[in-house]
């Protein structure tokens, strides 16, 4: 069922949104092509927006699809955006050029995920991310970030779990500044329970994060070094194709390179 609200509610989200944006009215005015004084009137609730009004602000604030139907729901209009199934017939060229996507990226693991990791595809070499990870962590849903950091997961492959780790932990804390939502919230102190509570050597640059796998359970066994590169729907209309993420695995070196076309 849609519930649509009023004006007043509309204000209220519009200054929350604006913010949490760290947005003047004046530069949302200018974004949006309005006056700072209709902006003002629109968030004490004098006025009441226009739907092209709302849709305007709402790509002026940056925000995502599904937040961009809450923006008009809350200023009494119905969304806008669909949010079609992916098993829906009409999202099957979709899964195909997915599916083309992974196979694709072979003899690299590549995954397919909604927000916070919940994994929607991968291709055959995911299987050198769960090797020796518990049953238990690979019963649908799985969830790829809970999977790298969970000790009963990848955790114990993993050589540099520290500065991995925290790879993953800040670029959720990014999404949740930008995007407020408890369950979030809750799912990153789940995530930092896992990561140790020590300092990241000297030579950690934060921004590039390799991720150092053993390829095997042995302390012995080689090193692969791996570099992610992430792909979104850019131009989607639809909120769950907007949301997918597709993760793809490369060898930071020959040595993980030979590895990996070895194992496939």
């Amino acid at each position: 069922m849609t519930v649509l609200a009023g004006p007043g509610h509309f204000g209220h989200e519009l200054r929350r949104w604006r913010t949490r944006r760290r947005v003047s009215q004046l530069d949302l005015a200018i974004r949006a092509d309005t006056t700072q004084r209709h902006l003002s009137f629109l968030e004490r609730g004098r006025s009441r927006p226009g739907r092209a009004m709302v849709v305007r602000l709402a790509e002026a604030l940056g925000l995502s699809l599904r937040e961009r139907n809450e923006l008009l729901l809350a200023g009494g209009y119905a969304p806008v955006y669909a949010e079609t199934s992916l098993d829906a017939p009409e999202l099957g060229p979709v899964r195909e050029a997915l599916g083309r996507i992974l196979d694709g990226h072979l003899p690299y693991p590549a995954v397919v995920v909604r927000p916070y990791g919940e994994l929607v595809a991968a291709n055959a070499a995911f299987g050198v991310l769960t090797q020796g990870a518990a049953p238990a962590l690979l019963e649908p849903p799985v969830n790829v970030l809970r999977l790298a950091l969970h000790p009963d997961g990848m955790a114990r492959r993993v050589v540099n779990l520290v500065e991995w780790g925290r790879h993953i932990t800040g670029s959720l804390r990014d999404r949740a500044r930008r995007s407020p939502d408890p369950a979030l919230d809750a799912f990153i102190a789940e995530l930092d329970g896992y990561v140790p509570d020590v300092e990241p050597s000297a030579d950690h640059l934060g921004f590039a994060v390799p991720l150092r796998l053993r390829a095997g359970e042995g302390a012995a066994s080689p090193e692969l070094r791996l570099i992610t590169t992430l792909t979104s729907f850019a131009t989607a209309v639809d909120v769950t194709l907007a949301e997918l993420r597709l993760e793809a695995f490369l060898p930071a070196d020959e040595e993980t390179a030979r590895i990996l076309a070895q194992r496939s």
